[in-house]
């Protein structure tokens, strides 16, 4: 029985330290804004070095499903995914990640399908896709801030609309390419308490924007992803989150990221498994603020507070710590949003 019991403990232990690291890409062009796109040859680079230091390129619904069921995954995975579903993914990411023998993930919203914006694919070219190996999801019908009332939209009517939406945008996706993933990634990679519940009632599983590795201790409705892009696009900085391992979060609160009431400086706590890491090295960092020490509570408790009030749209707080026996930084990020001072939202 002890047997067992520590067998399984090192299975799990091992699983965190082999945590996925699961990469978001929008354009893959010279000619699309530099803070959502890498070029053609950051992107080859970045594939080239994926195959040449031996990492096991998975599709996101295999990662799902080992996360699920807790099943262990080969050390250094990486899953491939898109949002918006932009032409340059078909003619330039799909013939480098088709040679590479890469799957991936395009998670697209469908009105401008529907519209026929020239800058994104065809439902035919979706479908083309589709068959030679990507995956279709769920980025919702339009593209919304989901978390945001419409005018004169009461708190009874907003999350059955949001429901909707999403379910409807499943059944054009099923409709169209005959697939049907119910992974949900969140536009702008915000979403708050009320959407998580009300995607996993429904059987989804979501992933945000927020960097970190995905793994065990990720609750399915906020999967992280690390953005490549823009100031984050060469190889050198991507090489240290492809090496990012699942951070060991036993609790948090608040988990909802949404901030209300003029709470702009939301103080976080966390309590972690510690037996890889060490108090004294794990730092956080305030987006905008810059690095903070965290404030040790007990020995695997600490919290974590802004200095300064957040500022209006999205925040993130990130919190990294050497592993002591493994090459690599867990790594943890908590997204945040929050209106202006006045209630409405920041226009985008």
């Amino acid at each position: 029985m002890v047997k067992r019991a520590l067998l399984a403990l090192i299975g799990l232990m091992t699983f965190s330290a082999n945590a996925v690291v699961i990469l978001q890409y929008h354009h893959v062009s010279q000619t699309t804004p530099a803070a959502t796109s890498v070029t053609p040859a950051q992107f080859r680079e970045q594939m080239q070095f994926l195959a040449d230091d031996g990492f096991k390129v998975v599709s996101l619904s295999q990662v799902v499903e080992a996360i699920k069921n807790k099943q262990d995954l080969p050390a250094k995975t990486v899953a491939i995914t898109f949002d918006d579903g932009y032409r340059s993914i078909a003619t330039t990411a799909h013939p480098i990640l088709k040679e590479f023998g890469f799957p991936y993930t395009l998670f697209v919203a469908i009105e401008p399908i529907k519209q026929k914006f020239t800058e994104m694919m065809t439902w035919e070219e979706l479908i083309q896709l589709s068959k030679e190996g990507a995956d279709i999801a769920n980025h919702s019908w339009a593209h919304e801030h989901l978390i945001r009332r419409l005018d004169n939209e009461s708190q009874i009517q907003w999350l059955p609309r949001i429901k909707a939406n999403i379910l409807a945008t499943e059944n054009a996706i099923r409709e169209a390419t005959g697939q049907n993933f119910n992974m949900l990634a969140y536009p702008y990679g915000e979403y708050n308490q009320a959407v998580q519940d009300m995607l996993t009632e429904n059987g989804f599983v979501a992933f945000g924007q927020q960097s970190g590795a995905a793994g065990p201790y990720s609750p399915l409705t906020a999967l992280p992803r690390f953005p490549v892009a823009g100031q984050y696009a060469d190889l050198k900085s991507l090489k240290a989150k492809l090496y990012s391992l699942n951070m060991p979060v036993l609790a948090q609160t608040p988990s909802d990221p949404e901030l209300k009431g003029g709470q702009w400086r939301p103080e976080l706590k966390i309590k972690l498994d510690m037996s890889d890491i060490s108090a004294k090295q794990l730092m956080c960092y305030i987006q905008g603020q810059g690095a903070k020490a965290p404030t040790w509570l007990s020995e695997n408790e600490f919290s974590i507070q802004a200095d300064l009030a957040l500022p209006a749209g999205r925040s993130r707080y990130n919190c990294t710590a050497p592993s002591k026996t493994h090459n690599g930084f867990y790594w943890f990020s908590q997204p945040w949003v929050r209106p202006k001072d006045d209630g409405t939202w920041i226009k985008e």
